[in-house]
């Protein structure tokens, strides 16, 4: 069974600016990596707008009606916060990069493929329901997830994140929710500052493995063996969404820790065979154009054998 290819050009219109670690050649980057010949077979769709009722599955009506009112000049952007800037194209691409995240998810729950991978920006795990932060500004991964769940009826619905940063604004969807899991590596202390390991949710249905600065592949992968797969194995997700950022690559320069590109097909296997090699996985982080790339290849290859 194939692999789908989820992003639109609108992506590239973010534009927070030519200094911003979070910039349109980051996707570029990506995209041109999965253009080899041993990319040839993934089925490589166009991401639609993800509409107002599908952003309200995980965002306030007048939360989502700030967003899409922001219209910056051409050439000019707005700050949502010190790190978080809107400029022209960036609602629309805000509302491609969560309906590619949907269509991911629509396409694997349809049964036309086993796996699919949204390249799409900006990112999303940062945004909380009221609140723009860490260059996200809608959270992707969370309404793909409250998708899964409206439109397919599925139970319990599992995001796993295995990006440098915790994803806090997931965590806060999903920590009131039983029937969601939420479990995530990443550096600590770092931004945001949250995803202690003490967090559980409501029911131990958030499982938090903080990893210190430094820490290399086989410190991240005794948190996945030990501690998450564990728990995401008796949560026993009907659909697993993965938050894919690769900035804890060694030459990342946002971060610290010391991952190889053989880490995150490692971890991509993993996940293939404890969800049950139905996956959804959606672009966050990494802002070393080669090791995205080389990083982002290696899973998508793994996610293409799954089939």
């Amino acid at each position: 069974m194939s692999t789908a290819l989820f992003t639109h050009p609108a992506c590239l219109g973010h534009a927070p600016g030519p200094w911003h670690p979070e910039r349109p050649e980051r996707l570029r980057a990506v995209l041109a990596a999965l253009e080899g010949e041993a990319f040839a077979p993934l089925l490589r769709e166009a991401a639609p707008e993800a509409t107002r009722d599908q952003l309200a599955l995980a965002h306030p009506p007048g939360y989502i009606d700030a967003i899409l009112g922001v219209h910056p000049p051409a050439g000019e952007t707005v700050a949502l916060d010190a790190d978080t800037l809107m400029s022209e194209g960036s609602a629309a691409a805000a509302l491609r990069a969560a309906g590619g995240a949907i269509a991911a998810v629509d396409a694997v729950l349809d049964g036309w493929v086993r796996t699919a991978f949204a390249a799409v920006r900006p990112p999303g795990h940062h945004a909380e329901p009221g609140r723009p932060m860490g260059f996200c500004l809608f959270n992707n991964v969370a309404i793909a997830a409250l998708w899964a769940r409206a439109r397919w009826g599925l139970k319990r619905v599992a995001v796993v994140d295995f990006d440098v940063h915790h994803g806090n604004g997931t965590e806060a969807i999903f920590g009131p929710d039983a029937d969601l899991f939420y479990a995530s590596s990443h550096q600590s202390p770092c931004y945001p500052g949250t995803g202690s390991a003490r967090e559980h949710g409501v029911a131990g249905n958030v499982v938090n493995a903080p990893l210190a600065p430094g820490s290399d592949g086989a410190a991240f992968r005794a948190a996945w063996s030990d501690t998450i797969l564990p728990a995401l194995a008796a949560f026993a997700p009907e659909l697993l969404i993965v938050s894919a950022g690769f900035d804890a690559h060694k030459a990342d320069p946002l971060a610290e820790l010391r991952l190889e590109t053989a880490d995150f097909a490692w971890i991509t296997q993993e996940l293939l065979t404890v969800g049950g090699g139905r996956l959804v996985s959606v672009l966050e982080g990494g802002y070393d154009l080669d090791a995205l790339a080389a990083s982002a290849a290696a899973h998508v290859r793994v996610l293409m054998g799954a089939g």
